[in-house]
């Protein structure tokens, strides 16, 4: 990752690993001195994209991406739409011939409130990234430091912990990591019959509610966290909420 040389010295100070001298970059404006540091990023999971209803609905954004991409629908568990009791969204996921793209299109669906989708849309100004999944190996040291460094993640109530904890008794598949690190961290869990998966949400990167980050941990399990979809929902209208945006 390339970045200014005070922003390499900030970065350095914070644990950061540099992996290219500084070096100056020359034009008609002045000069720059960029430095590279360590991304520790394995690879991008997905880019989701939120659309508006004025722009275009779900199914023409897709047949752009197959006629224009050669992108094609990716078949997955969590292909539906999706609501708690005040807002709905509609969910479809396209991916490149080989698979290694995956980018979910969400649209707002009719509520009785607005919808975290529908304010996206109205902060943002038209359809965009709403939010970008980054993979990891090891979920809970990943967190435990961007914790360190002041990074914010949504708040999941400890019910959802104890219901978690409820429909694993029953489940066919074994969580490896400790749940009691899980609900501390508040990193949710979402599994089917053959793996899981645990991930956690950033709150917005800048001063509106607009692009997020999502950190994601496989483990035999290819879904989007569809099971979590409903608590997350409930997290972030409680931001709404706050917000003064949930109406």
């Amino acid at each position: 990752m390339k970045i200014d040389m005070a922003n390499n010295e900030a970065a350095s100070k914070c644990g950061a690993v540099s992996v290219h001298e500084p070096w100056d970059e020359t034009d008609e404006d002045g000069t720059v001195t960029f430095a590279t540091v360590q991304t520790n990023l394995k690879f991008v999971i997905f880019v989701l994209m939120t659309i508006s209803f004025h722009n275009a609905r779900t199914v023409p954004f897709e047949l752009r991406y197959e006629k224009n991409l050669q992108f094609h629908r990716f078949c997955s568990v969590d292909d539906k739409q999706i609501h708690t009791e005040y807002s709905a969204l509609r969910s479809i996921v396209v991916t490149n011939w080989e698979e290694t793209i995956k980018m979910p299109l969400n649209e707002p669906a009719p509520g009785k409130r607005k919808s975290q989708i529908q304010e996206f849309v109205d902060y943002y100004g038209t359809a965009g990234v709403q939010h970008i999944a980054l993979n990891t190996s090891d979920i809970i040291s990943a967190i435990r430091n961007l914790k360190e460094r002041g990074m914010e993640f949504l708040v999941i109530p400890d019910t959802y912990y104890e219901n978690l904890r409820a429909r694993l008794k029953d489940a066919p598949i074994k969580v490896e990591e400790d749940l009691n690190v899980l609900q501390d961290l508040k990193i949710l869990v979402d599994f089917d019959d053959k793996g899981y998966l645990l991930q956690i949400f950033t709150k917005p990167m800048q001063d509106r509610p607009t692009l997020l980050l999502e950190v994601i941990q496989r483990h035999n399990h290819q879904g989007f966290g569809a099971g979590n979809f409903k608590s997350l929902f409930e997290a972030i209208e409680l931001d709404q909420e706050r917000r003064g945006n949930l109406y």
